[in-house]
């Protein structure tokens, strides 16, 4: 029983961790892309938009994924 809840609780930091680092990644690669080229600002925002949709998405569907598995 303690072994099951350690790996729930570890592959849930996975999940979780997995896309944060990507949102920070993509946060310092956007300032500093908007640092160079300020001129560019629209087109930054408007992939960094789509990215971070893209990365909420995949979070969202690895935790649905994660409740799907380890539900009892």
């Amino acid at each position: 029983m303690l072994a099951e809840t350690f790996i729930i609780i570890t592959v849930m930091f996975i999940a979780v961790m997995g896309p944060s680092v990507v949102i920070a990644v993509l946060g310092y690669a956007v300032i500093k892309a908007l640092s160079r080229n300020p001129s560019a600002a629209s087109k930054i925002f408007m992939g960094m938009a789509i990215m971070l949709v893209f990365v909420e998405a995949i979070s969202i569907v690895s935790i649905l994924v994660i409740f799907q598995l380890f539900a009892r």
